[in-house]
């Protein structure tokens, strides 16, 4: 219970794709942990794909809103349109919800929402509510979308395919090109970036002291986290579910946000692996690898002989005939593909001995938090900076280097990555060394007394302290 007795009544708003409902459902188990009571809203099509298996704790309540489509957002979705959608009707859906919430006697006394939803904070603002940002992505992309809009924009852009160019900005390791958000390159065809992220900085630049709740944890990026003067950015993460940092809740172990359910056996061939033994590569919920590039990586495999777990998802069509890889017999001997696993639970495997992983925020960190060395193979968007800091910063892993003309990255390159973080050589023992004791720290910062749980609890505090809830 916070300061004054004050029970906060906090309305969580996330944008409707997978990657950000996990985190956000693992956020509001931990507000609802410290003593807040939680309203979880997704869009309806989102909600609908949810699964419906999960156990939630008494003080989390779900309420979705409209966002003109049926499904929620899909990775073949037009994508400009959907957002200019989500804007249009789901501004008005969530302003019709608060005020409903309000009428029934249940006010929020503050909005928190993720990234990619801005539009959010500015119906919360004419509702005359707080709002906090949870940004789930590093902090080191809020950074550098700071800077690219505060003075950096035009060199950014004039360099971005220079393959030379270097950039310093405050509190952040030297960037190159290849490290820096896909969105900058002016073949980028997701138009909708830019913008969106001009926005949560506008949103953030026109209230005093802004505060943003981060899913990092203090002692992994503290230089980033304090990169931005103006801005306090406090770790609230791990979000991982607590069953995978400190085992007390064994019943947190669902995700509830998985939208694709599969079988379990893999967790059973797992088991009768060694120890540190196993590759496992996963690309994501909307990354997906190409036909040569999925034959690239095959060969790889077969090159280490080491058994692997490979995600390869069937509900993008992936696993259709043509889709087949020309060596699918040999594969299957050696080791085992699957269309969905938890990625938690197999990530805190012991047979696990690394990741080859996109990068995205949510698997990067949960292999961070799960001890497991990586293999860095980013595709676009913040998948290119965090590779840099799992590379050079953590060094917890290795990137993927060349790639042929198609851009397809080859067989050898990937082995040679496999090798030398699975491998007895000094480098790979030394990104052991560091995944240990990464995972050891991101214990520490979600236990009570640690600093992701302090910084949480003063946020819930400080909630229960400025209880100016919407009244009608």
């Amino acid at each position: 219970m916070g300061v004054m007795g004050v029970q906060p009544h906090i309305l969580l708003v996330t944008f409707p794709a997978q990657g950000h409902i996990n985190p956000a459902l693992q956020f509001a188990k931990r507000l609802v942990a410290i003593g807040a009571h939680v309203t979880f809203s997704t869009s309806m099509g989102a909600a609908r794909r949810m699964s419906k298996t999960g156990t939630y704790p008494e003080g989390l309540s779900f309420a979705a809103f409209d966002d003109g489509s049926e499904h929620g957002f899909r990775p073949s979705d037009d994508i400009n349109h959907y957002f200019t959608e989500l804007r249009l009707v789901g501004s008005k859906s969530l302003a019709e919800l608060i005020v409903a919430s309000s009428k029934n006697g249940r006010p929020f006394t503050r909005v928190v929402y993720s990234n990619l939803i801005p539009w959010v904070a500015k119906v919360a603002r004419e509702l005359k509510l707080p709002s906090t940002l949870l940004w789930n992505q590093s902090p080191a992309l809020l950074d550098i979308f700071y800077y690219y809009f505060n003075g950096y924009g035009d060199t950014i852009r004039e360099n971005i395919n220079d393959p030379t160019f270097s950039l310093k900005l405050p509190g952040l390791p030297p960037l190159g090109s290849r490290d820096l958000p896909s969105f900058f390159n002016p073949r980028n065809t997701h138009a909708f970036a830019i913008p969106v992220n001009r926005e949560h900085i506008e949103v953030l630049d026109e209230e005093t002291n802004p505060k943003v709740l981060v899913n990092t944890f203090d002692a992994l990026e503290c230089e980033a986290l304090n990169s931005i003067g103006k801005y306090k950015l406090v770790g609230v993460g791990p979000l991982i579910p607590s069953a995978f940092l400190d085992g007390e809740d064994p019943t947190d172990t669902s995700f509830g946000g998985d939208l694709f359910q599969g079988s379990k056996d893999h967790i059973e061939w797992l088991n009768s692996k060694p120890e540190s033994s196993v590759i496992y590569i996963a690309f994501g919920s909307i990354s997906a690898l190409s036909k040569p590039q999925k034959e690239e990586m095959a060969r790889a495999l077969l090159e280490t002989g080491r058994p692997f777990l490979w995600v390869i998802r069937a509900d993008r069509g992936e696993e259709k005939e043509e889709g087949k890889l020309s060596c699918n017999e040999e594969l299957e001997k050696q080791g085992k593909i699957v269309p969905w696993c938890s990625q938690v639970e197999v990530l805190s495997h012991p047979s696990i001995g690394c990741f080859v992983t996109h990068c995205g925020w949510n698997s990067t960190f949960e292999s961070l938090s799960s001890g497991v060395p990586m293999v860095a193979f980013p595709q676009w968007t913040d998948q290119l900076t965090n590779a840099k800091m799992v590379e050079d910063v953590w060094k917890t892993g290795v990137r993927v280097t060349s790639s042929n003309k198609e851009g397809v990255v080859e067989g050898e390159e990937i082995e040679r990555c496999l090798e030398l973080v699975m491998g007895g050589g000094e480098r790979g023992s030394e990104i052991r060394k560091n995944a240990k004791k990464w995972k050891e720290l991101a214990r520490q910062s979600s236990k009570e007394g640690g600093s992701s749980y302090n910084n949480l609890k003063a946020f819930v505090d400080e909630i229960a302290g400025v209880a100016t809830s919407f009244e009608i």
